[in-house]
């Protein structure tokens, strides 16, 4: 993905973000064409990144890929599929996330405690596609998306060091130092918000970040789903305390 801090010193792209709204498209990714269409993206992007090597199947999947509690999003932007993010959601009944895999010592504390947690992984962007600096904030914009559907309270994100500066300027908080992820070639550290008590200030500096629940309801329902009556955002049916500092300190 290049420098995302420099990306985000851009200070004057900010302003453009509402305009590119209008040209992306989130794509829940359910055929398996397109499904193998974002593997091989993910495998594009990732080798020029230099965290896979070289393999002649070129495409990048895992069994988190299948979980019930995951969603593959590809994001067109005028017509044309420019990037992708997987969403998980974890929860004390479905616990099973990427995240989980390097973090458990983190994260099951916090499900034990009853809580929902957006894991966003695979962020991946066409290495060859015409480059904006807008891109990162529209990709990651599914990640804001899925703390309002799923009525997270965590949001993670599970990143490089050299990335984490960008994460910081969406108040996100370093959790733990970067390890070994399984099958990427550089460490990753994890990241973390307190999202129902950072919403509104997340929203006043970023307010592009925003959503309807229709908008929600589109990204989030599959196939299957989509002539059965409206669904409701899960929410949880009392309010928790704000997780405490500690948690969301590396």
């Amino acid at each position: 993905m290049g420098s995302l801090e420099r990306i985000d010193q851009e200070q004057g792209t900010l302003g453009r973000h509402a305009g590119l709204l209008a040209r992306v498209d989130y794509r829940l990714v359910e055929s398996q064409a397109d499904r193998e269409a974002i593997f091989r993206l993910r495998y594009r992007a990732y080798l020029k990144e230099g965290m896979v090597g070289p393999d002649p199947h070129g495409q990048v999947f895992d069994r988190y890929d299948e979980l019930p509690n995951s969603w593959i999003v590809a994001v067109y932007l005028d017509g044309a599929l420019t990037s992708s993010l997987r969403i998980t959601v974890a929860s004390p009944d479905q616990p099973d996330c990427p995240s989980m895999a390097v973090f458990a010592d983190l994260l099951r504390p916090l499900l034990a405690r009853g809580m929902v947690i957006v894991d966003p992984t695979r962020f991946v962007a066409d290495p060859d596609a015409v480059r904006i600096p807008e891109l990162p904030y529209l990709t990651l914009r599914l990640a804001n998306l899925a703390c309002e559907h799923f009525g997270a309270q965590i949001g993670l994100a599970s990143v490089r060091a050299e990335h984490q500066a960008f994460y910081r300027r969406v108040f996100m908080t370093a959790m733990a130092a970067p390890r070994h992820y399984p099958g990427l070639m550089k460490p990753i550290g994890l990241m973390g918000i307190d999202f129902p008590t950072l919403r509104e200030r997340i929203y006043g500096r970023y307010p592009f970040l925003r959503s309807t629940a229709v908008e929600r309801q589109r990204v989030f329902t599959r196939a299957a789903q989509r002539h059965a009556p409206l669904l409701q955002p899960v929410l949880p049916s009392e309010p928790h305390a704000p997780v405490a500092s500690t948690m969301l300190r590396g």
